[in-house]
Order: structure tokens, then C-alpha cells, then sequence
């Protein structure tokens, strides 16, 4: 789970890390209402769950408050990587002397969560680590012990050479692994952390995700979800016991089990398609399951062919066979459907695709190409 930028500051604030103060706005309305009239500088910032609103204009200086009401007007109902600003945070401009990085990661290598940091802030760490990985400092941290403080002013004197900021700089990232631990985050960045001018050391823009597994005991953290249309399309699927993640192809896959819904995956890349999600339907051999999985896949539209790759165990060819034909008598469609069955009744399943009229082959191999044939059509 995701949040925006202003409700990851409300959370460094609750933690003592220090940030600029700030108002949410969802109209131009708001910011006249709320934006104090003075000659302020201050910065609007559009709020939407994805990266680089900078460069898509997303993000203004305003030196007075008609500037302010300007820039937000200029800024709110604007589309940013497919998503449409619906809020902007009106925040306290900041004179940055120097930018810098700090993160927590589940980092899987390590078994362990991590602290990065690193001087070259301000921009994408992920490009940061691609050119130059020796600018990234890494400290382990031991789940028992946590970030101690020694830990902490470890890694902060390899930023910092006075030792007030290096010590106020070791205090935001005790702190903010605190955060991390105590609301169940799967990340946690400020980028940039700053130094302004008179020495103090300030978080300006934050990032938090949020283990999913973990949100039935994150009561606040579950009420800041803003869910996409694809996150509900997921939220919805997982409610319905279907694990479903949208991607950016136009194959939809349907399969029984993870490691099963992988390989599907790979397969159509491997002969040039491009797969639309992950869809597994699980071990159950409830036809409702497919009649669900179906009308998901159907609800994107990016989607021009489904290929459903079954191999049947607990999951009973003939049952997945009976939900697809009883979904397609409830959804007009005229997206094709390849259909592979293999397994656990996989004989009873195919007459019942066959006499729908479904098309169908032996293989994996054979249903990625038929699938990304007719997609092309």
C-alpha cells in the first residue's frame, strides 16, 4: 500500500522528524481559503502515487498567495503518468544549501531492513545506484537490536562533517526507523533530506509503502489508503480470494498457481507478448472463482486476448471449464480465449470447451502463441 507525500510528512512529524509546514488543498478554493496572504515562498506540489511530478510540471514555486492559487489552478486536474491530480500540497519553500538521501528497505539479500544514505539527493536513487552504486552507504540492521545509535551517527558522519548536523542528521534516522518498524513499512524514504543555510537538517519530501499482510493491524495507516482504479480492481480480487496484479500488456492470463502464473507469464514474453497481470485463482475447484477471474480480466481494456493455462491438482479441470462457459453466458465479449487444460480431469473439461467452441491446445508453448496471434488481429 501507497501513500502521498503530505500524509508520509504527517507521519515524520507524528515521529519527530522534522519537516516544513504545510497544507492539503482540493480546490482553488482551498488554497484562497487556507494559504495565509503574505509574501511567503512556497512550493505546490501535486499529490498522485507516482514518480517525477517535477518533470511533468507537476511541482511550482509560488512567492505570494495569489502566486500560490495560480500554480494550483495550473496544477489540479493536470494527468501525470496516466493519474489525475485531485490535491496539491502548499508547503514552505526551503533554501537548500545541500541534498541528501536516507532510506529503509526490506532488503531480501541481507535478511534483514536496511538504512541507505547517500550525499547525491534530490534525484532518483535508483539512478544513483546504476551510475555510481560507490555513493550509496548500506548499514545492515540487526532485527533484534534495531538502528542504534552508535549505527546511526555511523552513517551520518559519512554525510555530514560538523558534528551538531551529523548528530541531528543520526537522530532523524533512529527515528525514522522507528516509523518503519512500528506501522509495518515495506519502504521508507526522504529524498531530500537538506541542509539549509542556517544549519538545519530537514526531511522536505517523503515516501512510505506499507506491507499489505500487515494492514489488519495498521488501523491509521489503512485509513490513508487512496486506492487507484487498478488497486481496487486488486483489493476487490483479493476480497473474492483471487491474487491479481494489473501490468502494462494486452495478453490476460488466468492460472492456477503462482509458480504456474510465472512461468505463463514468461512464456508470452518469450515469443514477444506482452502479459496484461498476474491472475492465480488458487487451489479451489469453485467455478464462481473463474466467473470472478473472468469478469476482471474482461474489465481491462488494454486487454485483446485471454490465455487460461490450467493444471489441474486440487483444481478440478471440468469445474474451471463449467465457470468460464457459465461467465461467458454473462459477458458479452469478443476478446478470443485460448484455453490449455491439463491434469486433474482435464478430458471432462476440454468437451466442455470444445462444445462452447472455445478454442484450445495441448501446451503452454502452443497457448502463448495462439494467444499473442490473436491478439494481434
Amino acid at each position: 500500500m501507497k501513500i502521498h507525500e503530505y500524509q508520509a510528512r504527517n507521519l515524520f512529524r507524528k515521529y519527530g522528524i522534522p519537516v516544513p509546514d504545510g497544507v492539503v488543498c482540493h480546490s482553488v478554493e482551498e488554497v484562497e481559503k487556507n494559504v495565509p496572504n503574505d509574501e511567503k515562498l512556497r512550493v505546490v506540489k501535486a499529490q498522485v502515487h507516482v514518480g517525477g511530478r517535477g518533470k511533468a510540471g507537476g511541482v511550482k514555486l509560488a512567492k505570494t498567495k495569489a502566486e500560490a492559487v495560480e500554480k494550483a489552478g495550473q496544477i489540479l486536474g493536470m494527468d501525470i503518468k496516466g493519474l489525475t491530480v485531485e490535491k496539491v500540497l502548499v508547503a514552505d519553500a526551503v533554501d537548500i544549501e545541500k541534498e541528501f538521501y536516507v532510506g529503509l528497505i526490506n532488503d531480501r539479500n541481507t535478511k534483514s531492513i536496511t538504512l541507505m544514505a547517500s550525499a547525491e539527493g534530490g534525484v532518483e536513487i535508483e539512478e544513483v545506484a546504476r551510475v555510481s552504486p560507490e555513493k550509496i552507504i548500506k548499514m545492515s540492521i540487526d532485527p533484534v537490536m534495531g538502528l542504534m545509535d552508535w549505527q546511526a551517527r555511523e552513517v551520518a558522519l559519512q554525510l555530514f562533517d560538523d558534528p551538531k548536523q551529523m548528530r541531528k542528521a543520526a537522530a532523524i534516522f533512529v527515528k525514522l526507523y522507528q516509523l518503519y518498524k512500528e506501522t509495518d513499512s515495506s519502504l521508507a524514504e526522504i529524498n531530500p533530506l537538506v541542509l539549509t543555510p542556517d544549519k538545519q537538517v530537514l526531511a522536505i519530501d517523503g515516501k512510505m509503502n506499507f506491507d499489505d499482510n500487515a494492514l489488519y493491524r495498521q488501523s491509521e495507516i489503512l485509513s490513508m489508503r487512496e486506492a487507484t482504479e487498478d488497486e481496487q480492481k486488486e483489493i476487490a480480487a483479493n476480497e473474492k480470494g483471487l491474487s491479481y496484479i494489473k501490468l502494462d500488456g494486452n495478453i490476460g492470463c488466468m492460472v492456477n498457481g503462482a509458480g504456474l502464473a510465472m512461468a505463463t507469464m514468461d512464456m508470452i514474453k518469450l515469443y514477444g507478448g506482452e502479459p496484461a497481470n498476474f491472475l492465480d485463482i488458487g487451489g479451489s475447484s469453485n467455478p464462481q472463482k473463474v466467473v470472478d477471474a473472468m469478469n476482471i480480466l474482461l474489465s481491462d481494456s488494454n486487454v485483446k486476448a485471454v490465455m487460461i493455462n490450467i493444471f489441474g491438482g486440487i483444481t478440478r479441470c471440468d469445474d474451471v471449464a463449467r465457470g468460464l462457459v457459465a461467465a461467458l453466458k454473462n459477458i458479452e465479449t469478443e476478446i478470443p480465449i485460448v484455453v490449455r487444460l491439463s491434469g486433474t480431469n482435464a478430458k471432462e473439461g476440454l468437451e466442455i470447451i470444445r462444445e462452447y467452441g472455445l478454442p484450445n491446445v495441448s501446451t503452454m508453448k502452443e497457448a502463448a502463441q495462439k494467444a499473442i496471434e490473436l491478439s494481434q488481429k
